[in-house]
């Protein structure tokens, strides 16, 4: 097969299964990471879910230490930090400590995704009224030296001060587009969440852009769900344990683990939950290697995305490892290629 005609990535949420813990789920995306930088990956992200019992990601900055501590080539990053849930004074001091432990490694992506609940969310010590614009541009100006003259108090991220990692802005509408435009920012759209604005967000993003010094010029990640397996039989019972979890997570049921593939095979849906499955269904890729990589070049085309982000929600390390590698050989990655 022909090469990738873009850089492929992960952003990992570290699926926790019917027969595994939190605790297992984490080890396996360290495990994961080191393994998929052998074959060839470009960045490992980690997203920040909070209060859902399928999904042990909801500390971005801790697994990227621990990752970036056992690779040497990826760049590991957060899909993303959701700063309504931090004060940014403390994220500017969690990432520069970083970008200046691992330096030229590190992704900050930046998010604005509501609290699952208001349960989670008062617990998140989310405020009432958010102010996302504000409290990004606070976050970005905390990289650099921001010491006062004499007399003056000035608050500083004392590691952010000449340790500035890679700021990505995350979205999934052509507003947050438009604000990683006008602050020239590189931008990550969440294709898995939202397939059908895609498109016409990245236009958004590229028209607005505005060259600040961060970035010379627009650039832009596309995150989607895929699946792979020797056979689009074999790639459907795998993804169809995520197919169950969505279902339940539409229907307030937050607490169960990612489903075996013979508990989705077996359970009984509705007509409404068939509904949401074919709804969820269509923003995945699902497939062997040959239909997975059919499907990613139709969207890297249409989309013009000039990186690739992959998410895989399979409970087994092993089948999510044969995912990537089997994608990874559908791309042709190179290892020696890849560069930081």
């Amino acid at each position: 097969m022909t090469s990738a005609p873009v850089p492929l990535s992960v952003l990992d949420l570290a699926p926790v299964g019917a027969d595994s813990s939190p605790a297992e789920a984490l080890r396996d995306s360290v495990r994961l990471a080191r393994e998929v930088e052998a074959l060839g990956y470009h960045r490992y992200w980690f997203a920040e879910h909070h209060n859902v019992a399928s999904v042990a990601s909801c500390s971005p900055a801790v697994l990227i230490a621990a990752v970036a501590g056992v690779t040497t080539t990826l760049r590991v990053g957060s899909g993303g930090v959701m700063l309504p849930n931090h004060p940014p004074l403390v994220v500017a001091e969690q990432f520069g400590t970083l970008e200046a432990l691992h330096p030229g490694r590190i992704d900050l992506g930046i998010g604005r995704a509501p609290a699952a609940d208001p349960a989670t969310g008062a617990a998140l010590r989310r405020p009432e009224v958010e102010d996302f614009p504000a409290q990004l541009g606070e976050l970005l100006r905390n990289f650099g030296d921001r010491r006062g003259g004499d007399g003056e108090r000035v608050v500083s991220a004392v590691p952010a001060r000449d340790s500035r990692p890679q700021p990505w802005l995350l979205g999934v509408s052509r507003r947050s587009a438009a604000l990683a435009g006008m602050l020239g920012l590189p931008f990550a759209y969440a294709h898995h969440i939202n397939p059908q604005h895609a498109r016409p967000s990245l236009e958004v993003y590229r028209s607005a852009f505005r060259s600040t010094g961060l970035l010379p010029a627009p650039r832009t990640v596309i995150s989607v769900g895929a699946v792979c397996a020797e056979t689009d039989e074999a790639a459907r019972r795998l993804a169809a344990p995520a197919s169950l979890l969505y279902v339940r997570l539409r229907n307030g049921d937050r607490d169960r683990p990612l489903p075996s593939p013979q508990e989705a095979a077996d359970y009984p849906y509705t007509a409404d939950d068939l509904a949401l499955v074919a709804q969820q269904s269509a923003a995945r890729f699902v497939g062997s290697p040959e239909t997975v990589r059919a499907g990613l070049d139709q969207l890297i085309a249409t989309s013009g995305a000039d990186e690739l982000m992959v998410t895989t929600q399979v409970a087994g390390h092993e089948d999510r490892l044969r995912s990537y590698g089997l994608l990874a050989e559908a791309f042709a990655l190179d290892r020696a290629a890849v560069t930081v």
